[in-house]
């Protein structure tokens, strides 16, 4: 049996599905998937929802309206409003993936098709209601099946970068928790530990993501008790013990996966994480999605022959610098920030602690880091600009008041009276090593 298309598309999540309802425009989904991460939209994400039409996938799913971020170290808070009245949204991930399948489903010329074993061939696959292997044959083939995909190294060729697993966020879902502040993000940052993210995602559920570095404790729910609770707000303390009596904790690798030419193979591209994963502390990975969804679908529709693979690598170089404005700008922010709120190091100490006093600045130490972080200021140069900005304000902190600095994952602690000059020098060189190799992953083409 065989079966003929002009494009095929592997998975329906976020970058699948809107890209299968764009392309209807110009010219099989599964069941309801169940993430502990991909439930925050940011700005930029939701902007792109309505350039693409989408933006009723966020209606009657119960999606909370998100104003800013609140972050919290040792019992201080800092508010992080979104710039110009913007907001963002976050939900449950499966319902908002339902959502855009619907509309992915109703497109014209749309047919979908639920199957298993699937191997790029066309696509060789056997549906989920049947016994035989089907062909389905597509000029153009793309992949587009999340972080786990099967065929990322087929497409990719052995030149392909491999992906880094920086740690692993474990989830859990509050109930009726009270959040520092209402409609916000709250990022927890705890001494000698990855941060915490907690934000609303529908009525009565918040979501709890804890960082947690390998290797993981063999007892997740005590870890996250003694080690992780202390530092939280007291409110979150009952919330939190009645979520981790009642469920399991479940946990989700958190993956660097850096941007590479798709050329190695005729017929078929990657999209979405399948190519592409940043740190989903930032939330910025549906954003990226989207963005790359609506560059790639603009340029396809101006394509005559799909087949014709040179004017193909004419669109994926196009998309491939297109995209780099908004896609580099939060990949980059993502590791970074992350390597900045885990503080694993001294130096990281410092730079942590800069950096909550420079959010605690407001004005443009505020709106300019919040304006890259939710998308709306997509700007490589802004974004090394407030870095090395919060890294010499970290250095010059430190001259101004020394102090003693609690080592991460230590017993003793590091006496800086008498040596700031020492970790000052190693903050701007860890300033250096942080966001230099993350910009050269960014900047390379070949």
């Amino acid at each position: 049996m065989s079966s003929q298309y002009d494009v095929l598309i592997v998975g329906a999540g976020i970058a699948g599905s809107a890209l299968a309802h764009a392309l209807s425009q110009s010219s099989a989904l599964q069941r309801q998937p169940d993430r502990i991460v991909g439930e925050l939209l940011q700005p930029a994400g939701v902007a792109f929802l309505d350039k693409l039409g989408l933006q009723a996938a966020l209606e009657g799913i119960d999606a909370i309206p998100v104003h800013g971020y609140a972050v919290v170290q040792d019992g201080r808070i800092v508010h992080i409003p979104c710039p110009d009245g913007r907001e963002g949204r976050s939900f449950h991930h499966g319902l908002f993936v339902q959502g855009l399948r619907e509309h992915a489903m109703r497109a014209k010329g749309m047919d979908v098709i639920e199957a298993t074993e699937g191997r790029v061939v066309g696509v060789k696959a056997t549906r989920s209601s049947g016994k035989e292997k089907e062909v389905f044959r597509a000029d153009l083939t793309i992949i587009a099946d999340g972080c786990f995909s099967n065929f990322r190294s087929i497409v990719q060729g052995p030149s392909a970068p491999p992906s880094n697993t920086k740690s692993h966020f474990c989830g859990a879902i509050l109930k009726d928790a009270q959040l520092p502040i209402s409609q916000h993000g709250t990022v927890a940052l705890v001494r000698g530990h990855g941060p915490v993210l907690l934000y609303q995602i529908s009525e009565h559920d918040t979501r709890m993501l804890v960082d947690v570095k390998g290797p993981l404790p063999s007892d997740l729910k005590k870890h996250i008790i003694t080690e992780i609770l202390p530092s939280l707000p007291n409110q979150l303390h009952e919330p939190i013990r009645a979520a981790l009596s009642a469920d399991r904790v479940r946990r989700m690798p958190n993956s660097f996966l850096p941007p590479a030419p798709q050329m190695h193979k005729r017929g078929v591209i990657l999209l979405g994480d399948a190519w592409n994963m940043r740190h989903p502390l930032t939330g910025g990975g549906m954003t990226v999605a989207l963005s790359d969804v609506y560059i790639f679908s603009q340029h396809l529709d101006k394509v005559n022959d799909l087949l014709d693979w040179s004017q193909m690598k004419g669109v994926l170089n196009k998309w491939w610098w297109e995209r780099k404005g908004l896609a580099a700008t939060i990949n980059i922010m993502s590791i970074a920030l992350y390597d900045v709120f885990g503080a694993d190091g001294e130096c990281l100490t410092v730079f942590q602690d800069g950096c909550f006093k420079y959010f605690e600045r407001g004005g443009e130490s505020v709106r300019g880091p919040v304006s890259l972080l939710s998308g709306i200021a997509p700007s490589t140069s802004l974004l090394a600009y407030h870095f090395f900005y919060v890294a010499f304000y970290s250095i010059w902190s430190l001259f101004a008041h020394p102090r003693r600095i609690h080592a991460p994952r230590a017993n003793s602690e590091s006496h800086m009276n008498g040596t700031p000059h020492m970790t000052g020098n190693g903050g701007l060189w860890t300033a250096c090593v942080i966001f230099g190799p993350l910009l050269w992953t960014e900047i390379r083409w070949w």
